[in-house]
Formats: C-alpha cells, structure tokens, sequence
C-alpha cells in the first residue's frame, strides 16, 4: 500500500463532470476513468451527459459509420 496517493492536478478553470459521483467539479479531483472533460465552463459540464446523448445518437445514425451490408457475409 503506498503511502502517498498521487493526485492529479487540474488548472484553474477547468471542469469536469464525474460519472461515479454525478456531479460537477473543478480541477480533476477523480480518475480519469470517471469523468468528461475538460470543458471550459461548469454549465458546459454540466450538460455532459446531454452532450453525449447528442453525440452517440449522430454517431447512430451518421450512414459514413456504418459497414456497407455485404451480400457475401461468409467471405466466400
């Protein structure tokens, strides 16, 4: 067990939105695992989640990401 836990720093300014604690922070206070950002304002952060949405739904649905569907499926 280590006996100094190393934190990582953030810069003023910068926010995060945490997705164990649900919530938004200033400075990265958790792992990078568990959060978005950096964004530039906390009301950015605070809409990370809706950002995403947003996000995923145009990836779903952009055509330019999607294999083409092959008659030949077994490569044959």
């Amino acid at each position: 067990m280590a006996l100094f836990k190393k934190r990582t720093v953030g810069k003023p300014g910068e926010w995060y939105y945490c997705l164990e604690h649900k919530k938004v922070e200033e400075g990265p206070d958790c792992p990078g695992k568990d959060r978005f950002g950096p964004y530039t304002t906390r009301t950015e952060a605070e809409h990370a989640m809706e950002t995403a949405r947003e996000r995923n739904l145009q990836w779903e649905n952009d055509p330019n990401w999607h294999d083409a569907k092959s008659d030949d499926a077994n490569g044959s």
